[in-house]
This record gives C-alpha cells, structure tokens and sequence, in this order.
C-alpha cells in the first residue's frame, strides 16, 4: 500500500463512488413511457377519448402522471388548420385519463399529449390517430 495519503484519499473515493454507483436503481427514461388509444374509433360529433400512459419496461400502465392534451387536429388528413377544444374529464378507471372533444367531420384526428411522471424529469411528448366515423 501507497504510504501517499492524497492516493489513499483518491482511492477510497473512488471505491465508494463504484460501490454506491451499484447500489442506485436503474432510472426511466422518458423514452420508456408510451400514450396508447383505448380505442382507435370515435363517433363524429361529442366524443371521448379514453388514452394510457403505459410504462414500456413493464407494460403496466401510469397512474400518477399529469397528463394534458396540447392539441386536436386533422393534420393526417393534411387539414392542421381544422383543430378543435379538447377538455380532460374525470374518469372512473385507474390508469386511464379521458379527454372530451368535439369531432367535426369523418377523418383521421391528431391528438397532440404530454405528461409529467412522478419522479421523472422531463415530459413525455406524443401523438395519437383517432378515426371518426358516422
């Protein structure tokens, strides 16, 4: 052993640096987190859209996020410019998160969502594609 004690010193903190390194669990990304439609089809006119955040690694959905709904539009069909209000609603099921709009026409409709999840930094961000039909 170095009788150098600023070597002793860098030693013994770097074991302890690889030790407690070991020791911290493994943290999510917010690329682990994913939206997904409970179902893909709505009815024209007053709809709810029931959506997850489903936890990748596990496939267990989120129960604890914020999540919020940026936008609704028809940018599938190539008419962004046909957006609509979309309002979160409560909803009865755990893990999922219900947002209520109005579909104006048959088409394919974007809704734009982001979330916070509890002990994540960052936001999850994503898109989903709702067909309405008659």
């Amino acid at each position: 052993m170095t009788k150098n004690p600023f070597a002793r010193t860098l030693a013994a903190a770097l074991l302890g640096a690889a030790l407690s390194a070991q020791a911290l669990p493994a943290l999510a990304d917010i690329k682990d987190y994913q939206f997904q439609l409970v179902q893909p089809e709505a009815k024209v006119g007053g709809a709810v859209l029931a959506v997850r955040l489903v936890d990748k690694r596990s496939g267990k959905p989120v129960t604890d996020a914020v999540i919020f709904a940026k936008r609704l539009d028809m940018a599938p069909d190539a008419m962004e410019e046909m957006a609509t209000k979309v309002e979160q609603v409560p909803s009865t099921e755990t893990g999922i998160y219900r947002f209520k709009a109005h579909l104006g026409m048959q088409g394919r409709w974007r809704l734009l969502l982001a979330a916070k999840v509890q002990g994540e930094t960052g936001t999850v961000e994503g898109d989903l594609i709702v067909q309405a039909a008659k």
